[in-house]
């Protein structure tokens, strides 16, 4: 059954999915682990996918929520990765640390991709969005992913704490002013050496598509892709703008 567009259908949130393939530990810490899903056998060799979720930054949200998205982009053929970390608020470096460890943890777990490919592709939703765009613009070889597809992302810290999203959760995230930590905000941040694609829903009352907007006025190469959609059809393989995802990250992979 594929789901009609409307206004911010939650249901993917709480969606049962089945377990991952393996956890795996990128750090000593209880949140420094990862959701694996390997592809179907006769899948073709694909970058990992490493999916970083949203939720503001706040610790009552957590990975489990983007079970259904990555079950699918498996099933589709993707080796997929999908991070926790650390989130109290006001210490965003953690946070960010902990991203950054996730993705260099791919090359040293050679069995994630077929033939031992270390390559990457960021994907993250919202404040995953964020965290993603981060680390593509700011990873060091030879860890620069190859790419990043933001899903409704909070691409820019400025806009989305005049915007006061989430409760001001941008402020609540950094602990300060967002004007004070451009080595955060990735449209303060030198573009990502990657291919930047951004999926937004035109109807997001959540993280409106401006936020995106602001970022391509000052990253003019990424391309911003609107699609009829609120904030969570972008991550629901049940909508009807889930092909939209595949499609971009077909295209990038073949870049």
């Amino acid at each position: 059954m594929i789901r009609a567009v409307g206004s911010e259908d939650r249901s993917v949130l709480t969606r049962p999915a089945a377990a991952p393939d393996a956890v795996l530990g990128y750090g000593p810490g209880p949140d420094q682990v990862a959701d694996v899903r390997f592809p179907p056998a006769a899948a073709p060799d694909r970058p990992v996918l490493v999916v970083v979720h949203g939720g503001f930054w706040r610790p009552e949200y957590d990975r489990a929520h983007l079970g259904p998205m990555a079950e699918a982009l498996a099933a589709a053929g993707w080796p997929t990765l999908t991070p926790e970390y650390r989130r109290i608020p006001g210490r965003p470096d953690l946070t960010v640390a902990d991203v950054h460890a996730a993705v260099r943890s791919v090359a040293a777990r050679l069995e994630l991709g077929r033939r031992g490919d270390p390559r990457v592709l960021l994907v993250g939703h919202s404040a995953g969005g964020h965290l993603a765009l981060q680390a593509a613009a700011t990873l060091d070889a030879p860890h620069v992913p190859a790419g990043v597809l933001a899903l409704a992302p909070v691409a820019d810290l400025r806009q989305g704490q005049r915007l006061g999203l989430g409760n001001d959760a941008v402020l609540a995230f950094l602990g300060q002013d967002a004007a004070g930590r451009p080595d955060l905000d990735p449209a303060r941040l030198p573009a990502p050496a990657g291919a930047v694609r951004i999926v937004h829903g035109t109807e997001d009352g959540i993280v409106p598509i401006e936020v995106s907007e602001c970022y391509l006025r000052r990253r003019p190469g990424a391309v911003l892709l609107p699609v009829p959609a609120g904030h969570f059809a972008v991550i629901d393989p049940l909508s009807v703008v889930w092909p939209t995802v595949l499609a971009t990250l077909e295209e990038l992979d073949s870049r």
